[in-house]
């Protein structure tokens, strides 16, 4: 059976940068509060009028012509997001659109913080079967326009920003190359835990004044819980895989954890015994981008020269559901 292995990859981040000082305008908080708790010093905003899948096809661009991939070859969209451009049909569609290859079928992950994993075993999974031969995974977010930018809403509001992250995978030349594992996970005992509850379909009609008020449009979080789940799970799914792949800790080169929180991936990192410089963080930079963050990273640490051909990779993240997973990447 053929392996799959990412290709190329692309990024798309929005030229609007908003700094931790720009949010103490809005709200009670202040740089020192946010970095301190977060590590977050900054992230990008997409302006009005600019939709999830605009992101998405700017990373697609990126991720074509790094993997040196004509568009015409793609025969399969995946695009993970849980800031969809509406409420149905899936952005993978609007995106298809965008990029002009009607006809190939289109499908949108809705597992928030997981969903670029979850996407990825689903590619692996079509290229194995030899059904696809150069799908596209996307993930891309816009929370800027769903934030509660007051005192009641800060707590979530500080930690998220908008991106794109994309990546081209297809069937690898070389069977020591590509996905070596994939493991994941859910448990709906937490679903409300970290959760938008405006479109909740049992209400008739499902949105109305009352909820606006009450501000169900926007997302709530019960932060403790969700930090110690994460830094249990994270752990745990990390040594599945490596059990599963027959690979060592310490042949590890480098982690990219989902960016969710600077202090939950320093945690994770110590529970591990593996020194922090091993974990790549791009969050004081971007906040958590959500199912954008795994492929933005990926994308800058190789960039940098932190991994290279033949390098082993871990991939891991932990979001709302509540999800999470891990995979093993020979480079």
């Amino acid at each position: 059976m053929q392996r799959s292995r990412i290709l190329g990859l692309g990024v798309y981040l929005p030229p609007r940068r908003v700094t931790n000082d720009d949010l103490a305008k809005m709200f009670d908080t202040s740089d020192e509060w946010i970095n301190q708790r977060t590590g977050i010093r900054e992230r990008r905003y997409a302006e009005e009028g600019v939709f999830c899948s605009d992101l998405a096809l700017e990373a697609t661009k990126d991720a074509l012509k790094d993997a040196n991939v004509r568009l015409d070859e793609i025969d399969f969209i995946i695009l993970a997001t849980l800031s969809p451009d509406v409420h149905f049909p899936g952005t993978a569609c609007y995106l298809q659109k965008k990029l002009g290859i009607p006809g190939i079928p289109c499908l949108d992950i809705r597992q928030q913080c997981t969903g670029f994993l979850y996407g990825l075993q689903i590619a692996d999974a079509l290229i194995k079967a030899g059904m696809y031969k150069r799908i596209l995974l996307v993930g891309a977010e816009v929370h800027s326009s769903a934030l509660n930018f007051t005192n009641e809403g800060r707590d979530v509001a500080v930690l998220f920003g908008d991106g794109a992250g994309a990546a081209i995978i297809g069937a690898s030349d070389d069977q020591n190359r590509g996905l070596l594992t994939m493991h994941l996970h859910a448990d709906g005992n937490f679903a409300d835990i970290l959760m938008l509850e405006i479109f909740n379909i049992s209400k008739k009609p499902y949105i109305t004044h009352k909820s606006l008020d009450e501000g169900r449009q926007f997302p709530k979080m019960v932060g403790r819980e969700v930090f110690r789940v994460a830094v249990t799970r994270m752990p745990e799914v990390i040594q599945e895989a490596l059990q599963s792949a027959g690979v060592d800790l310490n042949e590890i080169k480098v982690v990219i954890p989902h960016q969710a929180n600077l202090r939950i991936n320093q945690f994770v990192a110590a529970s591990l015994n593996l020194p922090e410089e091993k974990f790549f963080h791009n969050i004081q930079r971007y906040g958590n981008t959500t199912a954008a963050s795994i492929p933005i990273a990926l994308k800058e640490a190789r960039d940098e020269g932190l991994f290279a051909e033949g390098d082993l990779v871990v991939l891991v993240a932990f979001g709302a559901g509540f999800t999470w997973g891990a995979g093993i990447l020979r480079w």
